[in-house]
């Protein structure tokens, strides 16, 4: 695995949709081959969205979807460089199975998508990125999809 590149440990804004994309294509400009990500956050909360953008600036072909029912998908670079792979961990029963999925860790930028129990079998560090959104409250009606939410970057590391 790569040393980290750029990325700054934080906490950040996101006020929109556009901003989570915005933002999502900034980190994939600073991504390359061998960085792994560990993706968090409740149903709804952007991880789609941010992963798209990451797709686009790291110039992977699209369109990049959850791979909810596949478990992975593979995106190959339209540019030269490492494509992207978009692995849905939720439906993994057990750590180990993530080795079925035959991940190419080293030549790709790997996105995990509730990936907390398989981190540690793949890689001594890792991008921890954690999407946050405020409770929509009691209106049910809420527009949740527009909620602000903020994003949490850190670097972990397997003890």
């Amino acid at each position: 695995m790569t040393e980290p590149k750029t990325l700054t440990p934080g906490t950040f804004p996101m006020p929109t949709p556009a901003d989570m994309h915005a933002f999502g294509i900034a980190l994939g400009s600073e991504l390359g081959a061998g960085d792994l990500i560990v993706l968090t956050g409740p149903l709804g909360a952007g991880k789609t969205t941010l992963t798209r953008g990451i797709g686009e600036g790291l110039g992977v072909r699209g369109p990049v979807t959850s791979p909810t029912f596949v478990l992975a998908r593979t995106h190959p670079s339209l540019v030269g460089g490492a494509p992207l792979v978009h692995v849905d961990a939720y439906r993994l029963s057990s750590a180990l199975e993530v080795d079925d999925l035959d991940l190419d860790l080293d030549n790709s930028v790997v996105i995990i998508e509730w990936g907390h129990e398989v981190a540690g079998v793949l890689a001594d560090s890792w991008w921890e990125i954690t999407i946050a959104r405020p409770t929509a409250g009691a209106a049910e009606d809420a527009d949740v999809e527009s909620e602000p939410r903020s994003v949490r970057i850190e670097r972990v590391s397997a003890v």
